[in-house]
């Protein structure tokens, strides 16, 4: 019984990250779509993080299928990381590259918040699944500074 209340609660968590992969992926696949079409480096780096997105979240399925869980494939709908890729999906009605790269940053932000949690939950979890995690989160920590670099480049050029 100790095992099975173990592994909800690894589950709970790997699904935590799951959902903000998702809201990652369908930011940035919405981001793709709305920019502007000379703003080929910025869907290239977009297409990129989504890719980049999809392997986190089926890495993190295969290790929750292993713990006799089912990966979700929602989005954090109700939570405060779903506001924030909303808020970048929003940020292109304006089409602005300073903002849509300082939502990205935002949501990248929240990324690291939710990584950063499921570390510090109290599931237990084995040294594969918490190298997976922090592997993950450093990778992630990769991104969000490439588009603070593509934030910060466009405000020296304005």
């Amino acid at each position: 019984m100790e095992t099975t209340v173990t592994n909800d609660k690894l589950v709970d968590v790997l699904n935590d990250l799951v959902r903000i992969n998702n809201d990652r992926i369908a930011g940035y696949e919405k981001a793709v779509n709305e920019a502007e079409l000379e703003d080929v480096d910025l869907k290239a780096l977009f297409n990129r993080f989504a890719d980049e997105s999809r392997t986190y979240r089926d890495e993190l399925s295969r290790e929750i299928v292993s713990l006799g869980g089912t990966p979700t494939d929602e989005t954090t709908t109700s939570g405060k990381f779903y506001r924030v890729w909303m808020d970048i999906k929003a940020a292109f009605s304006g089409k602005d590259r300073k903002a849509i790269l300082e939502n990205c940053e935002f949501g990248e932000d929240a990324a690291q918040e939710a990584y950063q949690t499921a570390l510090e939950s109290d599931a237990t979890m084995t040294t594969d699944v918490r190298q997976l995690i922090s592997t993950q989160k450093s990778k992630l920590k990769d991104s969000h500074d490439a588009v603070k670099k593509y934030r910060d480049l466009h405000a020296s050029l304005s």
